[in-house]
């Protein structure tokens, strides 16, 4: 916790579940600092539950906002790229160095974040982001948009209905948000945390029609037009460090360096046994599911341009769409997890979405395309917030950011190793073939995630008394 700042208040319903039914209730006590969280009655009138309020509540903020910059940049950026004269394997090279740079970058975040604090992880992070998109638009130079992307993560962090759920935030947000809630209420917080992130993303997606109302409409240079869209990328960051400065560190807890239970001296080792396990199955899964993002994530908006020539106004309006047709779904994620439990859930939900993702990839005309790729998301969104609670349940809370880092490692080396191999089939091979290879490694993500993990419930699966099931 920062220097003056108030200690987080645990919500009253929570405090009152804890006190014995004979104990009364004392009288609060006055405080000259306002509690973060909102009386009972207000919670009552609002009808949301005690979660929402607090830290919580900045925490949403957040992904709106981030999910409304990175909605439109996700589809600008490789568009600028080619504006900007480079190759296809220009591009794939470029993808992949930004890549390979954000996956040690995420790393470190993961390890800092759970050792010297969360919200100063995702303040420096907010500040960065502010930096990248200001290169991107100071600049159309080679090695400054490889590393704005590497270290701002500037186009990256999810496609059209994620919501922002990845990206370098992801490992102190994720821990954050898990803490902050009881593991009954894990799932659902997931849910509406990507639900705010893709109507926050629906917004965004719309800006990315900007480049081309300015080239049409004001005779603006291509290069000119796109950059008007990082100026907003910039202004944007701004907004998210005013968002994430009202945090409290109490709610992610994180172990203070070199102290243990008690203040004893902490134990060299940044993960349990347990936890090791837990991340070495995460490897295998994630490995695959990097590989596969990375064959077509990046590429998308750019394989959809090149393929039925459409510009950034009608890719704006399709991930517009996406994104508010995918919000609904990310509800009702915590009650089809409650009905087949979490993991057959994210296994039945990428099934049917690489099924829905193959009729994109062979479909012959835009609209055709269009519709493939909206239901693929949509079905994948309901599979999404419920695989990034799962984790977050199955991991010790004081290891969370740590588990979300360097468990989403080999996603991030394979998704930089993937675009320039995704560049060199769709030109020596087929236009077709890095979308296809896609799927089927995706396919083979959903037969190994469930493998390793048919076995392990999170707590909200386990009943009372019963024994934790390991990782």
């Amino acid at each position: 916790m920062g220097a003056g700042e108030p200690p987080h208040t645990m919500p009253q319903d929570l405090e009152d579940e804890s006190r014995p039914p004979s104990q009364a209730v004392p009288a609060p006590v006055p405080s000259p600092v306002p509690s973060p969280v909102p009386a009972a009655g207000a919670r009552r009138r609002l009808r949301l539950p005690a979660w929402c309020f607090g830290d919580v509540g900045w925490l949403f903020a957040g992904r709106a906002i981030r999910s409304f910059s990175q909605a439109f940049l996700v589809v600008v950026v490789p568009l600028y790229i080619a504006a900007a004269g480079y190759s296809t394997m220009r591009v794939g090279y470029m993808l992949s160095v930004a890549a390979a740079g954000s996956a040690a970058f995420v790393l470190l975040i993961g390890i800092y974040a759970d050792r010297y604090g969360r919200r100063r992880i995702m303040l420096g992070l907010a500040v960065l982001s502010i930096l990248g998109a200001a290169a991107y638009a100071l600049t159309a130079e080679f090695w400054v948009l490889a590393a704005a992307g590497a270290l701002a993560s500037v186009g990256r962090g999810g496609s059209a209905g994620s919501g922002g759920a990845m990206g370098p935030f992801y490992p102190a947000e994720q821990a954050m948000v898990a803490g902050a809630t009881r593991p009954q209420d894990r799932n659902t917080a997931f849910g509406a945390l990507s639900f705010v992130g893709v109507l926050a993303g629906a917004a965004g997606s719309l800006v990315a029609a900007l480049p081309q109302l300015a080239h049409d409409g004001w005779h603006l240079p291509w290069l000119a037009a796109y950059r008007i869209v990082f100026w907003i990328g910039a202004a944007v960051g701004v907004a998210l460090v005013l968002v994430i400065l009202p945090l409290h560190e109490s709610l992610g807890q994180p172990r203070a360096p070199g102290k243990g239970a008690a203040g004893a001296p902490a134990a060299p080792r940044l993960l349990s046994r347990d936890m090791l396990r837990l991340v070495g199955k995460l490897w295998l899964t994630n490995g695959l599911n990097g590989l596969a993002f990375g064959l077509f994530g990046p590429f998308l908006t750019y394989w959809l341009y090149l393929r039925f020539g459409v510009g950034p106004a009608a890719l704006a309006g399709l991930y517009t769409i996406v994104n508010l047709a995918s919000a609904l779904p990310y509800l009702g994620a915590a009650g089809l997890a409650r009905r087949l439990g979490a993991v057959v859930t994210v296994v039945l939900t990428r099934v049917v979405s690489v099924a829905f993702f193959v009729g994109m990839v062979v479909a012959p005309t835009w609209p055709l395309a269009s519709l493939f790729y909206l239901l693929r998301v949509v079905v994948g969104s309901l599979g999404n917030p419920v695989r990034q609670s799962f984790v977050m349940g199955v991991s010790e809370e004081r290891s969370r950011s740590t588990v979300a880092a360097f468990g989403n490692l080999p996603s991030q080396l394979t998704s930089a190793v993937a675009p320039s191999l995704g560049a060199y089939l769709m030109t020596a091979v087929s236009f077709e073939a890095p979308l296809l290879l896609a799927a089927g490694v995706q396919l083979l993500n959903a037969g190994t995630f469930l493998l390793a993990f048919r076995g392990t419930r999170p707590p909200e699966e386990q009943g009372a008394g019963e024994a934790p099931v390991r990782p």
